[in-house]
């Protein structure tokens, strides 16, 4: 046995300083998180085809640049990304914003103000006005036979092409062509928005399309990994995907649901080997906390970790 190290905080510590005195100490959240990044870090080594999965308010909580960066940086391969997380992106692109808010609001005042409250964050109506006015220019703008049979991917990457926000993670993803998946799409004010369009004009969204597009990228990688916030619809498409390799090489989830209630967004990844969708030697962490305190603490310990490398 290996006894626990303490942990030792020193001035002007890097953050991957910090993640390696939690290695040290090896226990509880800090072993979680330091074995995250360890993991990150050797799928990154090993060139595994890396999945984002993306569930909740992510980007409209302010984890949005460190989305983007992570694409630009060649981090990941692939998203798959909750309706909620395309819209919120695109609300910021189009100059709206997301304001620091509370849990204890009252809603009903929330509401008279037209203001509308994701836990302890606020997004003004008029920010979404100006979000359905855009995303109309912006499905006019695709050619109506393109629009006959559209896939959730490429309809994506349309509206990345015309996003001039370069914290973007849809403008960055269509620049790195890092393919967006978001299977419960209509899920969402985007779907509200695809279905007044389709009302008066030829729009076929074709789903199943990304199948094909999943599927390849699942077969012509040698290995994969997978780094899921949160759970739901996200994290099982990635797993579901691969399925068809008999399960993903690498896994990190951040998630604050619990397995005891028998979901997906709680389960452990461990679950998932008895399904093929995650393999039996492979490298897994889940870390149980705030993806918005843990996930930037593992990508900065990550990336100061690769350019030590370089």
């Amino acid at each position: 046995m290996r006894k626990v190290g303490q942990i030792s905080l020193k001035k002007k510590m890097s953050v991957n300083e910090l993640v390696e005195e939690y290695e040290k100490a090896g226990v509880l959240g800090a072993g979680s998180l330091a074995k995250a990044c360890s993991i990150f870090e050797e799928m990154l080594l090993k060139k595994a085809t890396i999945f984002l999965g993306l569930s909740g308010p992510l980007t409209a909580s302010g984890l949005r640049n460190s989305i983007t960066d992570l694409i630009n940086s060649n981090y990941v391969h692939v998203i798959v990304a909750s309706g909620a997380n395309v819209v919120h992106d695109m609300i910021e692109a189009f100059h709206g914003s997301h304001y620091v808010g509370s849990f204890a609001a009252d809603d009903v005042k929330l509401c008279e103000k037209e203001i509308g409250r994701i836990g302890n964050v606020f997004a003004k109506f008029s920010d979404f006005e100006v979000f359905e006015r855009e995303v109309q220019k912006m499905l006019s703008s695709i050619g109506e036979n393109k629009r006959k049979n559209l896939s959730v991917k490429e309809l994506l990457w349309e509206f990345g092409s015309k996003i001039r926000d370069k914290n973007s993670f849809l403008r960055a993803a269509y620049k790195k062509k890092v393919p967006v998946f978001s299977p419960a799409i209509t899920d969402s004010m985007l779907g509200l928005q695809l279905f007044f369009f389709s009302q008066k004009n030829e729009l076929v969204l074709n789903a199943v399309k990304d199948m094909k597009d999943l599927a390849d990228i699942v077969f012509a990688a040698k290995k994969t990994g997978a780094v899921i916030l949160g759970g739901g619809v996200p994290k099982h498409y990635i797993l579901g995907a691969n399925l068809l390799r008999n399960g993903i090489d690498y896994g990190i989830q951040i998630t604050m649901d619990r397995e005891e209630a028998g979901s997906l967004s709680g389960a452990k990844l461990e679950e998932g080997i008895s399904w093929e969708k995650v393999k039996t030697k492979s490298s897994l962490a889940t870390v149980i906390g705030d993806a918005t305190v843990l996930f930037p603490l593992l990508v900065a310990s990550v990336k100061e970790r690769m350019h030590a490398k370089k």
